[in-house]
């Protein structure tokens, strides 16, 4: 398909998902099913119900199973984060986007038909098992750390362990379990596909987090002798780091899209309040102390989405897009956290009340700043590649 072909695919998609997400959506963000961890399971469901009937139902993957490029995935995800439910209505949030990218690519057709189908079709949702308990000396932000371990059994596996901080577990029908299969210095992690609930895996506690839109919130969990079948290993044994790679790059980016449309939406409500409350005879707007707070998010809000292109276009030339996802998740992170902070602020008492979004908009972009990598694990990623290249440069231009 032509580039220009694909960018009038992706606008059509992204102006639909736009549309339903103002009209259907928002009006739902005062609902009582909406509690402290996350939308319950009848409100997701009335959600996805309308979002079928209005034809945007996960709409980054055509119906012929395909899915759009990461560039087009930003112009479509961007609206659908417009409200903190629109990611839960149209089937484009997290942990369910990242998981369903993994099992498109590297999951049997077996699989795909058994675990990704129910997912795309929104009927079903899912976790993904790898952070652990701090206190236990469990994987977090280094992966190597992984405590969880899978050992043969015959033709299965069996695996036991603890995670914490896994999104979505609480009312899930799809697991993928990280769990530790060998010693080898490089790799020895492998993924398994586990149907949910399952009795040997127990929801110890959901977490009492700062944010609070995604449906099961965010659990601890015990898993005790569970057994998997071998056909349910997710690729290859030993190389769940190396897929763990192809889903957090993209995942992270799809982070940033989403949430880029939250700012955006607490900006047009914050200049919405600017433009009508008058403060010392006049409008807040025209107060320079304000008016500039505005006119830095939107600078942020506009550098924020070139960060975003400049990663998917790496991703899309084929790139695992390490480095640059690190950057963009830093980047993007932390400017629209800023952006956010700003419009609280301009707000005053208002921003701080649960009369608008903005508020919940704040708590889940302060989140943000910590999931999926918090900012200094990225910082210090970039600063190895910095030393990295600066080394080869230095042994390349001495000629050893």
């Amino acid at each position: 398909m032509h580039a220009s072909a694909a960018s009038t695919r992706s606008l059509d998609i992204a102006r639909r998902v736009e549309d339903f997400v103002r009209k259907v959506v928002i009006p739902y963000e005062q609902d009582p099913r909406w509690g402290h961890h996350g939308p319950d399971a009848s409100l997701v469901r009335e959600l996805r119900d309308k979002a079928r009937e209005a034809g945007v139902m996960t709409p980054h993957i055509l119906d012929d199973g395909s899915h759009l490029t990461q560039r087009e995935t930003a112009t479509v995800l961007k609206p659908s984060g417009l409200s903190p439910l629109g990611p839960v209505a149209v089937n484009t949030g997290a942990p369910d986007e990242g998981n369903m990218f993994l099992l498109g690519r590297i999951g049997t057709p077996a699989q795909r038909e058994r675990f990704l189908a129910p997912l795309v079709s929104g009927q079903a949702r899912s976790a993904f098992f790898m952070t652990e308990p701090a206190a236990e000396g469990g994987a977090g932000s280094d992966p190597s750390m992984l405590r969880t371990r899978a050992r043969r059994d015959g033709d299965d596996w069996i695996i036991d362990g603890r995670k914490a901080f896994i999104t979505g577990a609480e009312g899930a029908s799809v697991g993928i379990v990280m769990a530790r299969t060998s010693d080898a210095e490089r790799g020895g992690a492998t993924m398994f596909l586990v149907d949910l609930p399952h009795p040997a895996i127990r929801v110890e506690r959901v977490l009492d987090t700062i944010d609070g839109s995604m449906p099961g919130g965010h659990a601890v969990i015990a898993i005790d002798g569970l057994r998997v079948p071998g056909d349910q290993v997710l690729g290859e044994v030993d190389e769940g780091f190396r897929y763990a790679q192809i889903r957090l790059s993209p995942a992270r980016l799809s982070h940033c899209m989403r949430w880029h449309g939250a700012a955006t939406r607490a900006q047009e409500i914050a200049v919405a309040y600017a433009t009508v409350r008058k403060a010392f005879g006049k409008l807040l707007i025209d107060h320079e102390g304000v008016g500039f707070m505005l006119a830095e998010n939107q600078i942020a809000l506009r550098q924020a989405e070139l960060m975003i292109d400049w990663c998917a276009d790496a991703l899309d030339a084929g790139s695992l897009a390490g480095l640059e996802s690190s950057m963009a998740k830093a980047a993007v992170s932390e400017g629209l956290f800023g952006v956010v902070d700003r419009c609280v602020q301009v707000m005053g008492g208002t921003g701080v009340s649960g009369d608008t979004v903005v508020e919940q908009i704040f708590r889940e972009l302060r989140a943000f700043r910590i999931y999926d990598g918090p900012t200094e694990v990225h910082k210090w990623s970039i600063a190895k590649h910095i030393k990295r290249t600066a080394l080869a440069q230095t042994l390349t231009e001495t000629g050893r």
